[in-house]
């Protein structure tokens, strides 16, 4: 006969059993999105549908919730989706690009900077397609966040068992771009 537990009442926030956020690849690049969700200044960011599909993974959704991992895959942030539009890579618009927090002054940089990543031979290799492109009629997810927990420990008394979770006070959506 098996014992009976009590079940484990564990956080809808809890790290651990939330879906893995990952930005970019392990590196300085990623690293640096990290930072700017850490500070605020990422809201949004932009996948590809392709790339979706190609893991299995179903597209996005307002409401989820992920962990953010940095290079040295450890946990440092929980987001919230609080948007989602799924548009050709043409029709992406000076506000997603803005809010991306990457420093672009337009979409011509946003996408420039994005074609570079998606082209590389890190981004091919994870597609198993060492051809591949996009182009104005590409599927691409624009997804708009806010970080509703930061994971970094801080001062204070460190909990035992994991990182230290402090909730990030917000009024809702990021509304710096409408």
């Amino acid at each position: 006969m098996t014992p009976i537990t009590p079940m484990t009442q564990t956080r809808p926030d809890d790290p651990s059993h939330l879906p893995r956020a990952e930005f970019a690849f392990p590196g300085p690049l990623r690293d640096q999105l990290v930072a700017a969700i850490l500070d605020g200044s990422k809201t949004s960011t932009t996948g590809l549908v392709v790339d979706y599909e190609h893991d299995g993974e179903p597209l996005p959704e307002v409401g989820n919730r992920s962990v953010v991992v940095d290079s040295a895959d450890r946990p440092v942030g929980i987001i919230e989706v609080t948007g989602v539009r799924i548009v050709p890579l043409a029709d992406v618009d000076l506000a997603h690009a803005l809010d991306e927090g990457e420093g672009y002054a337009d979409v011509a940089a946003w996408r420039a900077g994005h074609e570079r990543f998606w082209h590389s031979e890190g981004m091919r290799a994870a597609l198993d397609d060492p051809g591949f492109t996009v182009n104005d009629s590409t599927m691409a997810v624009l997804e708009r966040f806010r970080l509703v927990a930061d994971l970094h420990p801080g001062p204070g008394p460190v909990q035992q068992g994991g990182p230290v979770l402090r909730t990030v006070e917000t009024a809702g959506p990021p509304t710096r771009h409408p």
